[in-house]
């Protein structure tokens, strides 16, 4: 009947909706990113660059060969090329791979590519991790979780023997903070989060912010149940290993966004000509 077509069609429409509301939903569940939506015009430049990051990243860490590799696949918007390009080289290599997601986003997109999903209970050690960042600093210190996605993505890069990070050239900073400005994310199971803002306040200064949905009532809710505080600090005088360290001491934290000596390359794809630089700490070098 022409009127169950009809229907047919506007729920496919309702499920297109609720994927791309899914990033304010109150869930760290989210097929993209969490960054406001750019103009146009620069949203094809930055695209354009997280894909040409990604297809570095893939062919210079990928091995072609018919031994199996297991590969750690991180969220975010970033990590959509790499998936697109790691898939389109299994075809046309018939490379032998497995991947584990660090989200449920990140499992989404490795099935919809048509790509084996295994998990850390079959493949505990991991060869390549591939993931995005929100920034990285000159010792590839890398702040992440602005996805939400936090402590299962460390928990992948601490099982990899390389970590690989891939993301346009506006994450590419000196030091942390220089660019980015939201903070630094902190899983945190949900009595706790009051207790530790004024802790972590206390300790370090800056304000941690229960991180808040856009589309709910409420906090996000991490995949794991838990709340995220969003810790924006100033005029540190501690080293990023002893504020990571002393964070993760505190009872109630799960993990922080924190990536200290983690990270062995990272790829970024320029905004104005397309060009990938990569580096490892204190290098750098064109791809």
């Amino acid at each position: 009947m022409w009127w169950r077509s009809v229907v047919n069609l506007h729920r496919s429409k309702n499920l297109l909706a609720l994927t791309v509301a899914a990033a304010d939903s109150g869930s760290s569940r989210s097929p993209i990113s969490q960054q406001p939506a750019a103009p146009m015009g620069l949203e094809d430049t930055v695209q354009k660059a997280k894909r040409a990051a990604a297809i570095s990243a893939v062919d210079n860490h990928i091995r072609c060969c018919t031994e199996q590799q297991v590969l750690g696949i991180g969220s975010g918007s970033t990590i959509v090329f790499a998936v697109d390009r790691l898939a389109e080289r299994v075809k046309n290599e018939k490379l032998n791979v497995v991947c584990i997601p660090t989200s449920f986003q990140a499992e989404q997109a490795i099935v919809s590519a048509g790509l084996p999903l295994s998990k850390l209970d079959i493949h505990p050690e991991i060869d390549v991790a591939l993931d995005g960042a929100d920034e990285v600093d000159q010792d590839m210190n890398c702040i992440k979780g602005g996805g939400g996605c936090l402590t299962q993505e460390k928990i992948i890069a601490s099982c990899a023997r390389e970590f690989i990070i891939i993301a346009d050239s506006r994450k590419d900073s000196t030091k942390l903070g220089e660019r980015w400005d939201r903070g630094i994310p902190i899983e945190v199971i949900p009595m706790a989060y009051r207790p530790l803002q004024m802790k972590i306040e206390q300790s370090f200064g800056g304000k941690a912010a229960l991180r808040m949905a856009a589309r709910k009532a409420g906090p996000v809710v991490t995949d794991n149940g838990n709340f995220i505080l969003d810790w924006k600090f100033d005029n540190l005088t501690e080293s990023w290993k002893e504020v990571n360290t002393t964070i993760n001491m505190m009872p109630g934290v799960v993990e922080t966004g924190l990536f200290i000596n983690m990270a062995q390359k990272a790829y970024f794809g320029s905004m104005t000509d397309g060009q990938v630089t990569s580096r490892g700490p204190r290098n750098m070098k064109k791809s």
